[in-house]
């Protein structure tokens, strides 16, 4: 898994797999859903994260 943000542009995309992206959906007004062939979910986008996410900057990683 992959986690980048382009301040730039301010998109945090996270990519689950290295699968390409075969359709991509905007589930929600700012949240681009990416799927693959068979209809998985590979990858998302957060438009203007700063606005909807806590600090964009910042990952925590956990395992349980």
């Amino acid at each position: 898994m992959k986690v980048k943000y382009d301040q730039e542009v301010d998109v945090l995309t996270i990519e689950f797999s290295d699968a390409p992206v075969e359709e991509s959906d905007q589930d929600k007004p700012g949240v681009i859903l990416d799927y693959d062939k068979d209809g998985n979910i590979v990858g998302m986008e957060i438009l203007n994260a700063s606005k909807r996410v806590q600090n964009p900057k910042s990952v925590e990683y956990a395992v349980a």
